[in-house]
């Protein structure tokens, strides 16, 4: 579905991203994982356009083809965004607005789907992962595992091609986890395709198909999460699994 080659970026003189590579096929789950600050949510912005790379390529099997050599058109731009769908660490919903509505912002004013078939396509979202009920609500009745949700459902709406993920747990409390995990291992079963950054490695060692480990701009090792997470090749990447993921093996 997408191949991504040499994607470098900067801040000032920091680079956070050294020619990073890697393809996403349809229907496969792949999980970037790493320390904080090592450019994965970097990638995860610049494949939805949110950031704009010094340099590299994007290039999706239905189009669009973005090279960051060259300024980038705004059409082209729009085109990628409408490829992909992303759910933030927090999940931005508008205060002032219910649920439904919430839902529906994107399919109506950015797709222009008719507003009567947006609603309808919202309400069996909602009801898909349990939030029916709270279609008339605002974002402050809600749980921070509720809301996250409906930032998945937001995504959902738009039908898109690519899920993006961005640590969607880290803001909630630890009893709220769970219930978003379970959401994003339904999503997989279904054959979404998703980028996801986390720090859920039981649960990307559970669902993703192919693990990046990002350290310091750069993928320093990929692979099967068997593989990955069993037999990891590097000191560096063998560290990190076992400060996160080994005091909770049994």
């Amino acid at each position: 579905m997408l191949q991504v080659s040499g994607l470098t970026k900067s801040f000032g003189a920091n680079t956070v991203l050294h020619g990073v590579d890697f393809e996403v096929r349809r229907g496969e789950v792949v999980a970037l994982i790493g320390p904080s600050g090592s450019g994965k949510t970097t990638v995860l912005r610049s494949l939805n356009g949110l950031e704009t790379p010094d340099r590299g390529r994007l290039e999706f099997a239905d189009g669009p083809s973005v090279d960051f050599t060259s300024p980038v058109p705004k059409a082209t731009r729009t085109q990628l965004r409408d490829r992909s769908a992303m759910v933030f660490q927090h999940h931005n919903l508008f205060p002032h607005r219910t649920v439904l509505q919430n839902v529906i912002e994107g399919p109506v004013h950015a797709h222009k789907v008719p507003k009567a078939e947006a609603m309808a396509r919202a309400e069996a979202l909602l009801d898909r992962v349990g939030l029916s009920d709270k279609r008339d609500a605002f974002p402050f009745q809600l749980s921070g595992g509720q809301q996250q949700r409906v930032g998945i459902v937001r995504a959902l709406a738009l039908q898109p091609s690519l899920l993006l993920f961005d640590e969607p747990t880290s803001a909630l409390d630890s009893e709220l986890v769970g219930e978003v995990l379970l959401v994003l291992k339904e999503l997989a079963e279904e054959g979404w395709t998703m980028v996801i950054v986390t720090h859920e490695l039981a649960f990307a060692r559970q669902v993703a198909d192919e693990v990046l480990f990002f350290d310091d701009g750069v993928i320093l090792e990929r692979g099967a999460p068997k593989d990955l997470f069993t037999h990891p090749q590097h000191v560096r990447t063998r560290r990190f699994i076992d400060r996160i993921l080994r005091p909770f093996d049994d």
